[in-house]
Parts: C-alpha cells; structure tokens; sequence
C-alpha cells in the first residue's frame, strides 16, 4: 500500500510509530483520537489486545466512535452496521449478503512501555523493533509516572522546547530553571535518525527542584543530556550529584538521576498530543514522592504549554514572519532537518534531501 501525496504533503511522515493514547486509557469502550490528520477509533479486546479503526462507517461515514461496542465489533450509532477488529463489516440491516468491499482502514498496533503505539503509514513496513525506546515508563530500576498535554500548537514546537532547555532559565525559574542553563557550553551530536545535545553544568548552586531531591546542602554538577529519535521521541537524561564526586566520569552515586520521557504525536498540523513521563532512579517505593514529582513536573509542563500555544498564536497572525536561528537552536535545527528527511523520503518521485 503506498502512501498518498496528500499525506505527504502534511509535515510529518507517515511511516513510523506514533504514540495515540497511554496503556490505561484504552478500555472496554470506544476512544477517539485524532492522529495525524486521521481520524481514529481504539479499543481493547476481550483478550486484551488493542484494535484501532479508521473512525468512519463505511455507510455514510458517521464516525465509529459515535457507535458502541459490543463484544469486540463495533457497531455504527447510524444504521448498526457491524466491524470486527480487522474492519470488515459482519451485519447489515435488513439483508442477507454483505458488500464485500464493506470495510474500514485498520492500523498496526504495538503496546509497549505503557503507550498504545500506532502505525499510519505501509503497514508492510511496520517493524514493532522500531516503536521508540522508553523502557524506563516500566522497568523496576526506575520509579515514575506521567500525562497526556493535547497542545494547540504544531507538534514541531514542542520539540525545539524540548531540544533548546535555555528557555528553563526564564519560564521555569522557580523549579528547575537557572541562569547557569542558559550560559552553560553544551554540544550538539547527530546521527541518522538521532541528535543529541549534552550539557553539564559544574559546581553550581542547585535550582529548588533539583535541592529538594537531593536532600544535601552545597554545590552540585548538573547535566542535561538531550536525546532526539526522528521523527517526535525526546528523551532527557537530568540530573545533579555533589559537585566533584565523579558524575561527568561517570560515577552519579552521589547524586539523583532523572529521565525525562517525551512522544509527540501530530494531530492536526496546529494540534498535537504530548505524552510525557518522568522517570527517577531514587526511593523507589514511595508512592507519595511518584505523586509529587508527576503533579510538579505536569505544572512545569503547563508553563511551557502557554509558551507554546502563544507561539502558535503569534505564527498564525504574522505568516510572512520566519524563524532566525541562535547557536542554541543548533538541536532543534538538526531534529526539523531529520524530520524532513523523513518527509522527503515519503514523497513520490525523485527523493528530495534536506539540505546539509
């Protein structure tokens, strides 16, 4: 099955994994979601498998959703005609013989590191090897929990948000955010599909996020390591141990370690669904500090929320405006190159390459 130009034609590619909703979300009952300009239905199986349907009846494209379900087909709110999870129509009202081309689209589906993950693309091409690492969401070692933000803005600014963390200086300043991220040297690493910035920040006065973790008085080394997976995973190894004991060699024994997990799936080209975890290495059992790092982090978050949806805002009402680059947004600018690529890749006729 080959992708069509209209979709490639949106700002995202359509052959790879996206993230449509957390594990726990998806029930015994209908879910919609939009993901990438398509309209989709989830639900999870008697066997507890998860299907996902084009959210359009075959019929008269009443949305799916707007039916129930019952065992594991659903049945359209219009005219009751019936799907199964593999979206072919088992009942018709009122006749015997079914239309053979009664069906609707179904994706790929992977559950895995406790998000529904959907392929929009060629399902031939849909490798479950490839759904995005976020293994810290489930493994023992690490403790943590997260949300759902659905963010009125192009997915593609919450990844420069994420890729340039300058910005916690000035709009998280009283959490984690200090004058030493935004003057701190920091380097920019890429690969094929990857981009990586690392920044370290020694011998400092801890921001209060980061002194109430650790729970000891003094300086600290602090490090923000930036890991970008094309085309909308970013995850963020943070952290801050006392100052001088061996964390930039590699030894963090003395300090507290943090993984900051984050998927954005494009809904719309203005909207898109930010899934974010924060993962921590310390007193793993407490249910109590889980809860108050997620509600700290989700406000956090929300700060950042604002920022963006006023930046969509400001695009939408000056569109012969352009972006101008600083050497902070060296990240950003190699995650949209990749981005592109991806893109490119998908477009009929000769594959177009980003430029260098």
């Amino acid at each position: 099955m080959s992708v069509s130009t209209a979709e490639t034609a949106k700002p995202w590619p359509m052959n790879a994994w996206y993230a449509a909703a957390w594990d726990h979300e998806v029930v015994r009952k209908l879910l919609p979601r939009t993901i990438c300009g398509k309209k989709i239905v989830m639900y999870r199986r008697s066997d507890g498998r998860v299907a996902a349907l084009e959210d359009a009846c075959w019929h008269r494209l009443l949305p799916l959703s707007f039916g129930r379900l019952d065992g594991d087909e659903v049945v359209c709110g219009y005219h009751g005609l019936v799907f199964d999870a593999s979206g072919r129509c088992t009942h018709m009202p009122s006749q015997d013989t079914i239309n053979p081309s009664a069906c609707v689209r179904t994706y790929p589906v992977v559950e895995k590191h406790r998000f529904i993950w959907l392929w929009m693309g060629d399902p031939a091409l849909a490798d479950p090897a490839a759904v995005p690492d976020l293994h810290w969401n489930e493994d023992p070692a690490w403790a943590g929990d997260g949300k759902l933000i659905e963010v009125r803005c192009d997915y593609r600014l919450v990844v420069d948000n994420l890729m340039d963390l300058t910005h916690e200086t000035f709009v998280h300043s009283s959490s984690i955010g200090d004058r030493n991220v935004a003057e701190a040297p920091f380097e920019v690493t890429h690969g094929d599909r990857t981009a990586t910035v690392t920044r370290w920040m020694e011998g400092i006065t801890p921001p209060p996020f980061w002194a109430g973790q650790l729970g000891r008085p003094g300086p600290v080394d602090r490090w923000q390591i930036i890991r970008f997976e094309a085309p909308c995973t970013v995850t963020i190894d943070v952290g801050v141990a006392v100052a001088g004991t061996g964390a930039k060699a590699g030894d963090r024994s003395q300090g507290v370690n943090g993984m900051v997990l984050n998927t954005i799936t494009p809904s719309t080209e203005k909207t898109c669904l930010y899934f974010w975890a924060f993962a921590r290495n310390w007193d793993l059992g407490s249910q109590r500090r889980t809860h108050q790092i997620r509600e700290g982090v989700s406000g956090i978050f929300g700060e950042d929320e604002v920022i963006l949806e006023a930046q969509q805002r400001a695009m939408d009402e000056h569109p012969e405006k352009v972006f101008f680059n600083l050497n902070i947004d060296a990240g950003s600018m190699w995650a949209r190159r990749l981005i592109d690529r991806m893109v490119a890749a998908e477009r009929p006729g000769p594959r177009a390459v980003a430029a260098e």
